[in-house]
């Protein structure tokens, strides 16, 4: 199939000086609009959240002045049920890319068949820069703040860049508060300790590898005799790394926000993660070559897995990237004309929201159990995971060799056929 043509017919504007995440994410979805032929009074109430929601947050500091954050909570479409979505803290939010993640979550929850609508939320902070107590009194007072728009049957927070079991758990108890009984449902990601769910902690590694085991036997690659970077060693880039590395892959460059290091003959993820831990970062670990960000991208390997941030793939830089399979394991990492790219090229992108889906799946289950009081084993939690991803790797396959599309385009065509399924048989329009 002719790349130029592909592109025309489903009207993809390429625009690689706009890197705004919301128009990506809109420019997304019109592609799958045109492709399933989806009346312009449809797309108008998806291309935009349904709700909107900014607070102000005044918080007491360890010095005793008070400092006001910012925060947001967004919810997409709750077509298909609540809303679902993590809480970023992050010094350089915006509502822009809170408002491209609430929309990934909705088509994220309905590619993997999960009964939930997407919503995101975000507090424009440095959570480095705050003390324990300080992050305590914050994370307490988001809740508050949005406490009229979620609920166990509203809107389901969760974890994301930069918060933590123990925030969610704060935010948990805070809501549990004003509710005078115990909420374990309000939030996913807590410590095992107050609900959460057995292997929660590598869910989001855990799916992504699932998809990346089936990617490699329909394009034949012994995973075996591969290699893999990996752009972000936080959570789910170093459990990524040690799942990999079990199935025998080897890692041979892994970075994090300061650089990354590179090694042709492979890393053991535990011990790098052992030096991040002791100093902060994998830069200066031992026997490795100094690399940045930029550089670990284009290098030779089988499997890229970009996990840190929006838009670390571009137009600019996609025709450098040498990899077989791309695993986006973060939210936005390729932007639209580096799609058509690796159209080109032949490169495989398993797409972010069907990637990283196993955190949203094992948060759903988490709920699942909260609400039954009825909580699984971490074999059950991972066979049931295993399940969803497999099938749902599948389907967007299937659906992109059929219909002769790019992987993404086929993930967005299955989950917004699905959205407005439900939006018709609700009666929305």
């Amino acid at each position: 199939m002719d790349i130029k043509i592909t592109i025309e017919k489903i009207g993809l504007d390429i625009v690689t000086e706009e890197l705004n995440p919301f128009k990506i994410a809109q420019m997304q979805l019109e592609t799958a609009v045109k492709i399933l032929g989806i009346e312009p009074e449809v797309h108008d109430l998806m291309k935009e959240p349904m709700r909107i929601l900014q607070v102000r947050i005044p918080v007491k500091m360890d010095d005793g002045m008070t400092r006001t954050f910012t925060g947001f909570r967004v919810q997409h479409n709750d077509a298909r049920g609540p809303c679902k979505g993590g809480i970023r803290f992050h010094p350089d939010e915006t509502i822009d890319t809170v408002k491209a993640l609430a929309s990934w979550m909705t088509w994220k929850c309905s590619v993997v068949g999960i009964p939930y609508g997407g919503g995101k939320g975000g507090v424009i902070c440095n959570p480095k820069e705050l003390s324990e107590s300080e992050l305590e009194r914050l994370s307490r007072g988001y809740i508050r703040a949005v406490a009229q728009i979620v609920g166990p049957l509203k809107d389901i927070p969760a974890p994301d860049v930069y918060t933590t079991p123990q925030i969610m758990a704060w935010m948990m108890d805070e809501y549990s508060k004003m509710c005078q009984y115990n909420v374990p449902g309000l939030i996913t990601g807590k410590p095992i300790a107050i609900g959460g769910s057995l292997g929660r902690g590598s869910a989001t590694a855990q799916g992504a590898v699932y998809c990346i085991r089936e990617a490699a036997k329909v394009l034949k690659i012994d995973l075996t005799k591969s290699t893999a970077a990996i752009q972000g060693y936080g959570n789910a880039g170093n459990h990524a790394a040690r799942l990999l590395n079990e199935m025998g892959v080897k890692i041979i460059a892994v970075s994090d926000s300061r650089g990354g290091i590179y090694n042709a003959d492979g890393f053991d993820p535990a011990k790098v993660l052992e030096f991040k831990s002791k100093n902060g970062s994998v830069i200066n670990y031992p026997g490795a070559m100094s690399i940045s960000n930029q550089d670990l991208l284009e290098l030779e390997c089988d499997i890229l897995l970009p996990g840190a941030l929006e838009n670390q793939i571009t137009g600019a830089n996609a025709g450098n990237v040498k990899a077989k399979i791309v695993a986006e394991l973060a939210n936005g990492p390729v932007t639209p004309d580096a799609d058509a790219i690796f159209m080109k090229k032949g490169i495989y992108d398993i797409p972010d929201f069907l990637c990283n889906a196993g955190g949203v799946t094992v948060s759903y289950f988490e709920w699942v159990q909260n609400q039954t009081g009825l909580y699984w084993t971490e074999e059950e939690v991972f066979r049931r995971l295993d399940e969803i991803m497999t099938n749902s790797f599948h389907a967007v396959h299937n659906t992109a060799e059929e219909k002769k599309i790019y992987t993404r385009s086929a993930a967005y065509v299955l989950a917004v056929s699905r959205v407005v399924e439900a939006m018709r048989l609700r009666g929305w329009f």
